[in-house]
């Protein structure tokens, strides 16, 4: 692996008491400061996106699990586009690392990420809203809960935060205004 000189500095910067293969990022951190940092910004514009597409996203990523289908247990990560449907899924059997993986892929191909949902079938904590925002996707949809700290980082860094999406059900928990409402339509909005 080659990293440029300024990564290469950031990376020097994040000092760590222990070495691990892989994982969130957080290990061997000494502050929670450093854990806590800002995402990038995402911009608010105009893109909104219905609940069936966030169902649609959901459901190709459970249909394109391969190697979960097999083992049934491993996690996934997929971005799911408005006008293109699934563009990548990856696995593994971390959390992080699958959306690692998927942030990978598409910062390799140069898929444009701001008509898509990022879905992830994990709990979010904030290194996954970190990530997220990386990859650069308005909306994060995840099958379980979102901690407080995630749901503050999305908050702050214009990431629309799906938790608990499951059984054709979800909670908001930042930035609602992403969701466009369909008439007669129910959902549970848990925060702004």
């Amino acid at each position: 692996m080659w990293v440029s000189e300024e990564c290469g500095a950031k990376l020097s910067a994040r000092r760590r008491r222990l070495a691990g293969p892989v994982g969130c990022g957080l290990c061997g951190i000494e502050a929670i400061a450093e854990a806590v940092r800002d995402p990038l910004t995402l911009p608010l514009g105009n893109f909104t996106v219905s609940s069936t597409d966030v169902l649609a996203a959901l459901a190709a990523l459970e249909g394109g699990q391969r190697l979960n289908d097999s083992t049934r247990a491993v996690h996934g990560a997929a971005l799911w586009d408005l006008d293109r449907g699934l563009i990548a899924l990856r696995e593994d059997v971390g959390r992080h690392n699958a959306l690692d993986k998927l942030v990978g892929a598409v910062a390799r191909d140069g898929t444009g990420t701001s008509r898509s949902i990022a879905v992830v079938t994990s709990r979010v904590s904030i290194d996954l809203v970190q990530k997220a925002a990386r990859l650069g996707a308005p909306v994060l949809v995840a099958i379980s809960a979102p901690t407080v700290l995630a749901v503050d980082a999305a908050a702050r860094c214009g990431l629309t935060l799906i938790g608990i999406a499951r059984d054709l059900c979800f909670e908001v928990f930042s930035h609602s205004q992403r969701l466009a409402s369909i008439p007669g339509e129910h959902r549970r909005i848990t925060g702004g």
